[in-house]
Protein backbone atom coordinates (compact mmCIF):
# COMPACT_ATOMS: atom_id res chain seq x y z
CA UNK A 1 0.00 0.00 0.00
CA UNK A 2 1.58 3.28 -1.23
CA UNK A 3 1.48 5.10 2.29
CA UNK A 4 1.45 9.37 2.96
CA UNK A 5 4.72 10.46 4.02
CA UNK A 6 6.19 13.81 4.90
CA UNK A 7 7.20 15.67 1.62
CA UNK A 8 7.73 19.36 2.14
CA UNK A 9 7.95 21.59 5.55
CA UNK A 10 6.51 24.96 5.77
CA UNK A 11 7.28 27.40 8.05
CA UNK A 12 3.60 29.44 7.13
CA UNK A 13 0.32 27.50 7.16
CA UNK A 14 -0.61 29.99 4.43
CA UNK A 15 2.14 29.08 2.32
CA UNK A 16 1.57 25.01 2.92
CA UNK A 17 -1.96 25.33 2.28
CA UNK A 18 -0.87 27.65 -1.16
CA UNK A 19 1.36 24.79 -2.15
CA UNK A 20 -1.17 22.13 -1.28
CA UNK A 21 -3.96 23.59 -3.11
CA UNK A 22 -1.67 24.00 -6.13
CA UNK A 23 -0.70 20.07 -5.80
CA UNK A 24 -4.38 18.98 -5.20
CA UNK A 25 -5.32 21.16 -8.41
CA UNK A 26 -2.81 18.98 -10.40
CA UNK A 27 -4.12 15.65 -9.32
CA UNK A 28 -2.21 15.19 -6.80
CA UNK A 29 -3.95 13.91 -3.10
CA UNK A 30 -1.99 15.95 0.21
CA UNK A 31 -2.68 15.85 3.50
CA UNK A 32 -1.88 18.66 5.70
CA UNK A 33 -0.64 18.46 9.07
CA UNK A 34 0.91 20.31 11.79
CA UNK A 35 0.88 17.76 14.86
CA UNK A 36 4.31 16.79 15.46
CA UNK A 37 5.34 15.57 18.51
CA UNK A 38 6.75 18.19 21.20
CA UNK A 39 9.66 15.08 21.66
CA UNK A 40 10.27 14.43 18.63
CA UNK A 41 10.50 18.11 17.43
CA UNK A 42 13.57 18.68 19.75
CA UNK A 43 15.34 15.50 19.28
CA UNK A 44 15.29 15.85 15.62
CA UNK A 45 16.08 19.32 15.94
CA UNK A 46 13.07 21.01 14.42
CA UNK A 47 12.18 23.88 15.30
CA UNK A 48 8.17 25.53 14.92
CA UNK A 49 9.20 27.06 11.75
CA UNK A 50 9.22 23.56 10.35
CA UNK A 51 5.60 22.62 11.82
CA UNK A 52 3.32 22.57 9.14
CA UNK A 53 3.98 19.40 6.84
CA UNK A 54 2.45 18.51 3.08
CA UNK A 55 1.64 14.72 2.87
CA UNK A 56 1.73 13.18 -0.37
CA UNK A 57 1.94 9.32 -1.74
CA UNK A 58 5.37 8.17 -1.73
CA UNK A 59 4.66 7.28 -5.23
CA UNK A 60 4.00 10.61 -6.23
CA UNK A 61 6.99 12.53 -4.63
CA UNK A 62 8.87 12.84 -7.65
CA UNK A 63 5.71 14.11 -10.42
CA UNK A 64 5.11 16.93 -7.22
CA UNK A 65 8.47 18.11 -7.53
CA UNK A 66 8.37 18.83 -11.29
CA UNK A 67 5.01 20.49 -10.38
CA UNK A 68 6.64 23.00 -7.72
CA UNK A 69 9.67 23.37 -10.24
CA UNK A 70 7.39 24.16 -13.02
CA UNK A 71 5.67 26.73 -10.85
CA UNK A 72 8.76 28.35 -9.49
CA UNK A 73 9.81 28.87 -13.00
CA UNK A 74 6.57 30.69 -13.75
CA UNK A 75 7.08 32.87 -10.25
CA UNK A 76 11.12 33.97 -11.53
CA UNK A 77 9.96 35.56 -14.24
CA UNK A 78 8.26 38.47 -12.27
CA UNK A 79 11.28 38.32 -8.93
CA UNK A 80 11.72 41.65 -7.67
CA UNK A 81 15.99 41.94 -7.98
CA UNK A 82 15.84 43.38 -4.19
CA UNK A 83 15.11 39.73 -3.97
CA UNK A 84 17.60 38.77 -0.79
CA UNK A 85 19.11 35.89 -2.71
CA UNK A 86 20.52 38.21 -5.10
CA UNK A 87 22.83 38.93 -2.54
CA UNK A 88 23.96 35.72 -1.89
CA UNK A 89 27.85 34.46 -2.49
CA UNK A 90 28.14 31.58 -5.35
CA UNK A 91 29.04 29.41 -2.87
CA UNK A 92 26.37 30.05 -0.80
CA UNK A 93 24.04 29.42 -3.48
CA UNK A 94 25.94 26.14 -4.25
CA UNK A 95 24.98 25.35 -0.66
CA UNK A 96 20.96 25.77 -1.90
CA UNK A 97 21.23 23.08 -4.33
CA UNK A 98 23.29 20.77 -1.89
CA UNK A 99 20.26 21.28 0.84
CA UNK A 100 17.54 21.38 -1.58
CA UNK A 101 15.49 19.60 0.74
CA UNK A 102 15.40 22.53 3.29
CA UNK A 103 14.90 25.27 0.79
CA UNK A 104 11.54 25.68 -1.19
CA UNK A 105 11.49 25.05 -5.22
CA UNK A 106 11.13 28.63 -5.73
CA UNK A 107 14.95 29.45 -3.88
CA UNK A 108 16.16 25.97 -5.81
CA UNK A 109 15.18 27.51 -9.46
CA UNK A 110 16.09 30.79 -8.54
CA UNK A 111 19.69 30.09 -7.39
CA UNK A 112 20.62 27.85 -10.43
CA UNK A 113 19.80 30.61 -12.82
CA UNK A 114 21.85 33.38 -10.58
CA UNK A 115 24.64 31.26 -11.03
CA UNK A 116 24.02 30.64 -14.96
CA UNK A 117 23.26 34.17 -15.36
CA UNK A 118 27.37 34.72 -13.38
CA UNK A 119 28.28 32.32 -15.47
CA UNK A 120 29.26 29.53 -12.88
CA UNK A 121 29.20 25.78 -13.98
CA UNK A 122 25.26 24.32 -13.26
CA UNK A 123 24.61 21.37 -14.99
CA UNK A 124 22.60 18.04 -14.62
CA UNK A 125 25.62 16.12 -13.90
CA UNK A 126 26.50 18.88 -11.05
CA UNK A 127 23.09 18.93 -9.39
CA UNK A 128 23.16 14.83 -9.23
CA UNK A 129 26.22 15.11 -7.87
CA UNK A 130 25.44 17.69 -4.85
CA UNK A 131 21.97 16.09 -4.24
CA UNK A 132 24.06 12.58 -3.87
CA UNK A 133 26.43 14.01 -1.59
CA UNK A 134 23.29 15.87 0.70
CA UNK A 135 21.82 12.27 0.83
CA UNK A 136 25.56 10.22 2.30
CA UNK A 137 24.84 13.75 4.53
CA UNK A 138 21.71 12.78 5.74
CA UNK A 139 22.20 9.12 5.66
CA UNK A 140 24.53 9.96 9.25
CA UNK A 141 22.62 9.40 12.51
CA UNK A 142 20.84 12.51 14.48
CA UNK A 143 24.09 13.12 16.60
CA UNK A 144 24.47 14.32 20.39
CA UNK A 145 22.06 12.19 21.83
CA UNK A 146 23.57 11.63 25.25
CA UNK A 147 21.69 14.50 27.40
CA UNK A 148 18.07 13.25 26.43
CA UNK A 149 19.61 9.48 26.87
CA UNK A 150 20.58 10.32 30.31
CA UNK A 151 17.39 12.23 30.87
CA UNK A 152 15.57 8.81 30.18
CA UNK A 153 17.46 7.30 32.69
CA UNK A 154 16.59 9.37 35.37
CA UNK A 155 12.44 10.13 34.49
CA UNK A 156 12.46 5.78 34.56
CA UNK A 157 13.91 6.17 37.70
CA UNK A 158 10.85 9.03 39.23
CA UNK A 159 8.31 8.17 37.16
CA UNK A 160 8.66 7.02 34.00
CA UNK A 161 6.06 8.56 31.71
CA UNK A 162 8.26 10.97 30.39
CA UNK A 163 10.71 8.43 29.71
CA UNK A 164 8.59 6.46 27.84
CA UNK A 165 8.13 9.46 25.39
CA UNK A 166 11.93 10.11 25.55
CA UNK A 167 12.51 6.44 24.41
CA UNK A 168 10.03 5.49 22.29
CA UNK A 169 11.03 8.24 20.26
CA UNK A 170 15.17 7.69 20.35
CA UNK A 171 14.29 3.53 19.49
CA UNK A 172 11.03 4.42 16.54
CA UNK A 173 11.84 8.08 15.27
CA UNK A 174 12.56 7.86 11.14
CA UNK A 175 13.13 10.30 8.70
CA UNK A 176 12.65 10.22 4.77
CA UNK A 177 15.14 10.77 2.76
CA UNK A 178 14.95 13.42 -0.82
CA UNK A 179 15.35 9.72 -2.56
CA UNK A 180 12.15 8.53 -0.70
CA UNK A 181 14.34 6.22 1.28
CA UNK A 182 13.43 5.64 4.86
CA UNK A 183 15.31 4.84 7.78
CA UNK A 184 16.37 5.38 11.68
CA UNK A 185 17.10 8.81 12.63
CA UNK A 186 19.37 7.55 15.32
CA UNK A 187 22.14 5.05 15.91
CA UNK A 188 21.67 1.50 16.39
CA UNK A 189 23.41 2.50 20.08
CA UNK A 190 20.78 5.05 21.06
CA UNK A 191 18.10 2.92 19.70
CA UNK A 192 19.02 0.46 22.03
CA UNK A 193 19.45 2.47 24.59
CA UNK A 194 15.91 4.54 23.53
CA UNK A 195 14.28 0.60 24.15
CA UNK A 196 16.00 -0.03 27.52
CA UNK A 197 14.39 3.29 28.73
CA UNK A 198 11.13 2.72 27.01
CA UNK A 199 10.48 -0.73 28.92
CA UNK A 200 12.11 0.66 32.10
CA UNK A 201 9.70 3.58 32.29
CA UNK A 202 6.66 1.21 31.85
CA UNK A 203 8.09 -0.88 34.75
CA UNK A 204 8.81 2.39 36.97
CA UNK A 205 5.53 3.22 36.00
CA UNK A 206 3.69 0.65 37.29
CA UNK A 207 5.91 0.19 40.20
CA UNK A 208 4.94 4.05 41.60
CA UNK A 209 0.99 3.00 40.01
CA UNK A 210 0.74 -0.26 42.55
CA UNK A 211 2.75 2.17 45.32
CA UNK A 212 0.15 5.13 45.00
CA UNK A 213 -2.35 2.77 45.12
CA UNK A 214 -0.97 0.30 48.56
CA UNK A 215 -0.65 3.52 50.08
CA UNK A 216 -4.36 5.15 49.44
CA UNK A 217 -5.41 1.79 50.72
CA UNK A 218 -4.05 1.79 54.39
Amino acid sequence: MDTFETFRKFPTLALAKEKALLLNNKGIETKLTDNLPPVDITFSGNTLQNEYEIKIQQSKFEQAEKILEQEAEKEIQEIDKDYYLFQFSDDELYEILLKSDEWNAFDCALANKILIDRGKPVDAALIKSLKNERIKQLEKPEENQKPWIIAGYIFAIFGGLISILIGYSLMTSQKTLPNEKKMYSYSEKDRAHGKIIFYAGIVSAVFWLLIKIFNSNN
